[in-house]
């Protein structure tokens, strides 16, 4: 299993398992267990050191975790969208693979669809809506 495959693995089971409930509690549990055992070390700062060294670890882990999965969904989303228009007849195949054209590029492309959004609304008039018109 090479490097990639790992990572991809690790981080799907970490964001399945850090996205259930169960997690959330074990961790309002264990935080509670902290402050419960305030007493016991006499609020040292080793007890506080404790606590702060062990969530900036995992919030620091956490962060490639939600990143890996947020990247992930994204390109599963675009390849599923590209797709669609690709099947759609009439639909403008240089949109396809769009997010990875320049910004210059994408907003040419935003500004034409916002016009002809402009167009449909005025054309529609009084209507709210042109779902039902058969045109």
């Amino acid at each position: 299993m090479n490097s990639q495959t790992w990572y991809s693995h690790f981080t799907k089971r970490i964001a399945r398992l850090s996205g259930r409930s169960m997690t959330f509690v074990m961790a309002i549990v264990l935080i509670v267990f902290w402050l419960l055992s305030g007493p016991f070390f006499d609020y040292s700062n080793t007890w506080q050191l404790v606590i702060n060294t062990t969530t900036t670890i995992i919030t620091f882990i956490m962060v490639f975790v939600i990143q890996n999965t947020q990247n992930r969904d994204t390109e599963a989303i675009q390849v599923k969208l590209d797709e669609l228009i690709r099947a759609t007849q009439g639909a403008h195949n240089a949109l396809l693979d769009l997010e990875e054209l320049e910004d210059e590029q994408i907003d040419f492309f935003r500004a034409h669809y916002e016009n002809l959004a402009t167009e449909a609304r005025q054309k529609l008039g009084d209507k709210a809506s042109d779902i039902f018109n058969d045109d």
